[in-house]
């Protein structure tokens, strides 16, 4: 008896090989030709017209009612349901009605795939289906699907629970098909940016994923070993240093849709692996760029929403450009009434503990000031704001201020209370960018283990000469979570990281044998879900009866044949 199989599973693996004994290959290699879809049906069908007359549709049983020689049902394929008609007498014109009567009627299940051939009508009530003349069974499934329920536009017994969902998306997506809109919704993000870039005469390209040092950002990176070569690689935290080496090497214009990955803590905006997009253009600076962002942003939002409002947590967000623009300085100033301005590292010390910002010995001047801004400014950042002109310890590979060199020609844009982008006016002086090189190992010796590395080969990249360039990167993750008015990124990843799935081990026949359960019966316990003694003993011990008739009841069922007269003595043993 295979314990892990429910009953339901034992009878779709029966109906399984009941479909091969009738000649019926469950699992066919043959193309199926489809030439409409639900959608194109309950769009384009118009009786007068006479069209769909000759239909080939492919997808998933979803429900069924059967009504003696002719029935419905609902099949689902990508673009959604419609409803299909099936009689005894079409598809089995010859008189043998096994097709009906035994396959379709006991041996196709819900989830099961089955290409259906046939004409386009309306029922007697109106509604729009297909009239089967022909089926074929294209993929049997032998694990049943969640059962959801729907009447007058409510929907019952929903799948809703996060575990299940995130980590079998795919039942996700076949169980709740209004899922696929959001990730649908996350391709027209990326292609529209795509064609905003493209049309300016940027070029898309891709760079190492593993990089020798983990540069372009503060952050932890994972580290793996190449054999052959029998070194360390770093899987990259940001593409942003070899994309700075492409604007050296002559082009105007390049930028990447890539994948992150930072070895950080997990919440609902952050994944360990994440989507970045980053751009650089050559002579252009981050004023040029907050332009650009804005009128990139504006775009997006209408070409995935049509208009350029989107409601997040209830608040209505306007992406309609332009964006406030805010100095970090007088951000902090506003909330604070502290001026962070030429600052020493103890004076802000002595400031975030005056604010009560909680703060460690690594942190530096730059990690400083951005806890003060993160608790106190970031939040009320609602409506889309440029945040402007950082102080020179937070960006390491960012330009001086043209006017102020205490400061860095710097963005952030924030919305809904989180960061969203990061841009600059780039570094382009190597002498400068070695200094702050150094200074970042400084803080890596102090502790900080999201300290930037000295990376001497783009040091020597910038040597030969970079033009004056603006760079930006957004999270698409993040992005498509602002235009779908989700809350959690991982609703927008089909397939976020998650922890291992806990199994319970079931105790080794010998454990139940030793206190008295018979080894034929160890097998039936374990299936009914008492896969541990302990188990066992816990309902003995509470429900002892109902257990009692719980066994014979099985025992009877399955028509197994095993002995009953002593199981209420060992039942009554184990609850003791």
């Amino acid at each position: 008896m295979n314990i892990e199989l429910s009953e339901q599973e034992v009878l779709r693996r029966q109906s399984l090989k009941a479909l091969r004994d009738l000649g019926i290959n469950p699992y066919p290699a043959a193309r199926y030709e489809v030439n409409a879809s639900a959608k194109e049906i309950a769009e384009q069908f118009d009786p007068e017209k006479g069209n769909f007359q000759e239909v080939s549709i492919a997808g998933r049983i979803m429900s069924r009612r059967i009504m003696g020689s002719a029935s419905f049902f609902e099949l689902q394929d990508a673009t959604g349901r419609i409803q299909v008609y099936i009689r005894r007498d079409d598809i089995c014109p010859e008189g043998d009605p096994t097709l009906y009567n035994t396959v379709f009627k006991k041996l196709l299940d819900i989830g099961d795939f089955i290409g259906v051939e046939g004409f386009a009508f309306h029922t007697n009530t109106g509604e729009l289906s297909v009239h089967c003349k022909k089926f074929t069974v294209l993929s049997k499934s032998v694990r049943p699907l969640p059962v959801v329920k729907q009447k007058d536009g409510q929907t019952f017994d929903a799948l809703t629970d996060p575990e299940v969902r995130y980590r079998q998306r795919y039942l996700d997506l076949v169980v709740n098909p209004h899922v696929k809109d959001t990730f649908v919704k996350r391709a027209k993000i990326m292609q529209t940016m795509r064609d905003f870039f493209n049309e300016r005469g940027y070029l898309e390209v891709e760079t190492p994923i593993l990089q020798p040092i983990p540069g372009g950002a503060a952050a932890r990176p994972f580290i793996t070993h190449h054999n052959a070569l029998d070194i360390d690689f770093y899987m990259r935290i940001a593409t942003e240093l070899y994309l700075k080496r492409l604007i050296v090497g002559g082009f105007d214009g390049v930028y990447e849709f890539g994948k992150n990955f930072r070895n950080e803590g997990m919440d609902r905006t952050h994944n360990p692996e994440f989507t970045c997009m980053e751009i650089y253009v050559a002579y252009k600076d981050y004023i040029w760029m907050q332009e650009f962002t804005e009128q990139m942003l504006e775009r997006v939002a209408m070409a995935v929403n049509g208009t350029t409002d989107v409601v997040l947590e209830g608040k209505t967000i306007s992406f309609k450009a332009p964006f406030r623009r805010v100095t970090m300085t007088d951000a902090i100033r506003e909330k604070t009434g502290y001026d962070i301005t030429g600052q020493s590292e103890e004076q802000l010390r002595e400031a975030c503990k005056r604010l009560n910002v909680e703060i460690d010995d690594t942190m530096g001047k730059g990690k400083l000031i951005d806890a003060i801004f993160g608790q106190y400014c970031e939040g009320d950042l609602i409506q889309p704001t440029f945040v402007t002109d950082y102080p020179i310890e937070m960006s390491p590979l960012c330009k001086r201020h043209r006017d102020n060199n205490d400061l860095t020609e710097r963005f952030e844009l924030f919305v809904n209370g989180k960061e969203l982008c990061n841009a600059y006016s780039e570094l382009n002086d190597p002498i400068d960018q070695l200094e702050r090189f150094e200074e970042q190992m400084r803080l890596s010796e102090k502790g900080d283990d999201e300290a930037m590395v000295i990376d001497m080969d783009f040091v020597r990249a910038l040597e030969y000469g970079m033009p004056s360039c603006s760079g930006m990167g957004i999270g698409i993750d993040r992005l498509t979570m602002f235009m779908t008015g989700e809350t959690s990124i991982q609703d927008v990843l089909f397939f976020p990281t998650m922890r291992p799935e806990k199994k319970v081990v079931a105790d080794a026949e010998e454990i139940y044998t030793e206190v008295g359960i018979p080894a034929e019966w160890v097998a039936v316990v374990q299936k009914m879900g008492y896969i541990t003694l302990e188990a066992f003993k816990n309902t003995a011990s509470t429900g002892g009866m109902k257990l009692f008739n719980d066994l014979c009841g099985f025992n009877k069922k399955n028509k197994l044949g095993l002995a009953t007269a002593e199981i209420k003595a060992w039942i009554e043993a184990q609850a003791q």
